[in-house]
Parts: C-alpha cells; sequence; structure tokens
C-alpha cells in the first residue's frame, strides 16, 4: 500500500510539474472518450425514440408492400400490390379486424393551397378501415365513410401542421382548399401525433381511396401499400404465413422462386432499425477507437520521454535500494492517472456535448447509459496500462550505474 501511495504522489507531482505537457498528452483520450459517450448516448436515445414511435403502430398491425431485390430492379422487374391483392387477402385471410389501403398521390398532392397560402404535405388515399388499423380517429369532425369511397367525394381529414401551414381557422371544419388543381372540403382534424424518424406525422391529409385513384387516372396497376390489424396477436406469424402463400399465388410465383413482396409487423420494422443503428455504433465506435488508440500513443511517447528525464533520478533511487517493481509501478502510475484522468473529463464533456444536443427542439430525447460511462472510462484505464507499460519497465531495467552515468 505505502508503494503504490508513493508511486500515486510520484505520478500527480510529475503531472503538476508539466501541465502542458500532460494535458496535451490526454487530448486524445479526452476527445475519445467524449466522442464515446456523445456517440453511444445519442445512437441509444434514436433507439429508444424509434421504438416508442413504431409502438404507436401496435402489435397487432401487418403491412403488405411491393419489393424487389437491387438486382432484379436493375433486370426492369416491376413489382407491385393491387386492389386486387387487398381484397382476396381480406375475403380469404381470417383473423383480420380492419383492413386499408394506402396509396400516396406523390407530385399530384405534394402542392396544396388555401386563400393565397400554399404548402406540401403528404397526402393518402385511405378508406374507412384506415382509423382502425392504426387506432387514429379525428378530435373535430368524422372520419371517411364507404359512401365517401365509392362515391369519390372529394372530402379530407387534416393534420394539425396542415391547419398551422395553411393559416386555416382553428377549427377547420367546412372549409375548402386545394390538393393540385382539386378542391377538398375538410371534415376532420387528425388527433395530433408528432414525428417518428423525424417525419412530421401531423403534415397528412387523408383523402377517400376512392378519389385518390380517380385523380391518378383510374389507373388499375397502381401500387398500394396494404395496412391491416389482426385479432389474436398470438396468431401473427400465421397470419403473416397464409398471406405469403396467397400472394405467392396470386402473382405466379414458382415454388422456391423470391418473393416480389415483403409481409412485416411492427416489431420487425423496429428490429430492422435496431440493427440499422447497432451496425452504426459499431462503425462510429471503431472510428472514435482510433482516437482512443493516438490518446494511448501520445501517453507512450510522454512516457517514454519522461524515463528519459528521469534516468539519473532512477539510478539514484535504485543506488538507494528501490526495486524494479517499485519504479516499474511508478511510471505505470503516471500513465494511468494520465489517461484516467483524460477519460473523466472526456465523460464530462460527452455529457455536456449530450445535454446541449438534446436541447435542439428536433433532437430525440437522449440519456447516457451508465455503461458508456464506465466503458469510456474503463477504456482509458486499460490505454494507459497497455501503453504506459513499456516505459514503465524500460526504466524498471535501468542498471544504477549505467542510469546515474547518463548525461
Amino acid at each position: 500500500m505505502n508503494t503504490l501511495l508513493e508511486s500515486l504522489r510520484s505520478a500527480l507531482y510529475a503531472i503538476r510539474a508539466h501541465k502542458l505537457r500532460s494535458f496535451l498528452t490526454t487530448l486524445g483520450i479526452i476527445i475519445g472518450v467524449m466522442a464515446v459517450v456523445a456517440v453511444v448516448s445519442l445512437i441509444q436515445g434514436f433507439s429508444q425514440s424509434i421504438s416508442n414511435q413504431f409502438a404507436g403502430f401496435g402489435a397487432d398491425s401487418l403491412t403488405i408492400q411491393a419489393y424487389l431485390p437491387f438486382k432484379a430492379q436493375l433486370q426492369g422487374k416491376v413489382a407491385r400490390i393491387t386492389p386486387e391483392d387487398m381484397l382476396a387477402i381480406q375475403h380469404e385471410t381470417p383473423g383480420i379486424s380492419g383492413v386499408t389501403p394506402l396509396l400516396q398521390l406523390g407530385q399530384f398532392g405534394s402542392t396544396i393551397q388555401y386563400k393565397g397560402q400554399s404548402s406540401s404535405s403528404q397526402v393518402l388515399g385511405v378508406t374507412q378501415g384506415y382509423a382502425t388499423v392504426f387506432s387514429q380517429y379525428p378530435d373535430l369532425g368524422r372520419f371517411i365513410t364507404p359512401a365517401d369511397d365509392l362515391s369519390h367525394r372529394s372530402v379530407a381529414i387534416i393534420g394539425q401542421t396542415v391547419i398551422d401551414n395553411l393559416h386555416l381557422p382553428a377549427e377547420p371544419l367546412g372549409e375548402y382548399f386545394q390538393i393540385g388543381s382539386q378542391w377538398f372540403k375538410v371534415v376532420g382534424v387528425l388527433h395530433k401525433q408528432g414525428s417518428i424518424l423525424g417525419q412530421d406525422q401531423d403534415n397528412e391529409i387523408l383523402i377517400p381511396y376512392g378519389t385518390a385513384h380517380s385523380l391518378l387516372g383510374g389507373a388499375s396497376k397502381e401500387n398500394i401499400v396494404i395496412q391491416l390489424k389482426v385479432n389474436d396477436t398470438s396468431q401473427m406469424d400465421i397470419t403473416a404465413d397464409r398471406i405469403r402463400q396467397l400472394l405467392h399465388r396470386r402473382h405466379n410465383l414458382k415454388p422456391g422462386q423470391d418473393d416480389d413482396f415483403k409481409v412485416q409487423t411492427a416489431s420487425q420494422f423496429t428490429d430492422s432499425f435496431k440493427s440499422i443503428l447497432n451496425i452504426l455504433t459499431a462503425v462510429l465506435g471503431g472510428i472514435v477507437g482510433v482516437s482512443l488508440l493516438v490518446g494511448g500513443i501520445g501517453i507512450m511517447n510522454v512516457m517514454l520521454v519522461s524515463v528519459m528525464e528521469g534516468t539519473r533520478e532512477i539510478g539514484l533511487r535504485k543506488a538507494l535500494g528501490a526495486r524494479r517493481r517499485d519504479i516499474l509501478a511508478q511510471f505505470l502510475t503516471e500513465a494511468v492517472v494520465l489517461s484516467t484522468s483524460g477519460g473523466l473529463i472526456g465523460v464530462l464533456l460527452g455529457y455536456g456535448l449530450t445535454y446541449v444536443a438534446a436541447l435542439h427542439p428536433d433532437m430525440v430525447d437522449v440519456s447516457v447509459p451508465y455503461w458508456a460511462v464506465l466503458l469510456g472510462v474503463g477504456f482509458s484505464v486499460v490505454v494507459g496500462v497497455v501503453f504506459g507499460l513499456l516505459p514503465a519497465f524500460k526504466a524498471a531495467i535501468l542498471q544504477p550505474i549505467d542510469a546515474l552515468r547518463y548525461e
């Protein structure tokens, strides 16, 4: 214990004696640990935000959409999910409580206008089942009815952002606005939802699917997304398999041939994003690790300089009876103190950077996980031991007579 305390005292004295050099030495460690804490915190917060936001879709929903691998797309192949596919799923798949198509108007619906005000919004053609599938009901007015859909009525349910962007009245029921060149009457206002993955869910306009279909020219080959709700979540996988088999037959796909569609649950969406974020964390962690490596090399270089500068002192201590392990402990402790100090400063700066980032209005909720702090500090200690070992060992094996004669 006395040896350790003496080594610590010597290390702190050496650091105080060379303040600027010590700071520059630890700079690489500070930056590396700060980056580790900040990056991990932001990505973890983003991951949690995704989980919370996708939870709104519910564990009982399925999404069916067209899909082709990039190689197949290059070969000119085309995949579609059609309204006929939706009807077949609805009539031939048991255990479904709600189904809706999602038909995006794209460029046609990108511009909306009201009394000289213009904006852009996502315009979706949906049916009455949309409210059931997404558990999304209007705060004001009503939702789309089957009569709206069959009669291709020009009615719309809008989000709060649409009201704000177009400067509509706070209660806009009965107001008329334009989607492209077509006039629509506001019959409902959606409940406020917030954002998902940076996309404002309140900047959305829902119109009857039949109306959207006619606005696109009534083409029979439009590509839709099907969203449905399953009665029993324990039957989710069975229901998904039934839909895959049904679409496999309808699309005339041969046994063993890849599907030209995807059937996904909300949890699969979440898992996909989390997988991407884990890969991103690993890649960024590797980049940050380079900074820590550079910091470790800096510590080793400075410690080698310290050994050279203190060669005569080492010789004198050995001549007075100091053992190799005493010399080894002295310089190894100095390296560990340097790196650990850098690690602690890096953690504090990482906390500060995370806090500042969290103040941004578009930033997801972030928090610093305890394991990120332990990882940063622990890694800095390991760097100090690994890169301080060589200089410490070099000092420990010096012969007293050679050290005393060193100029």
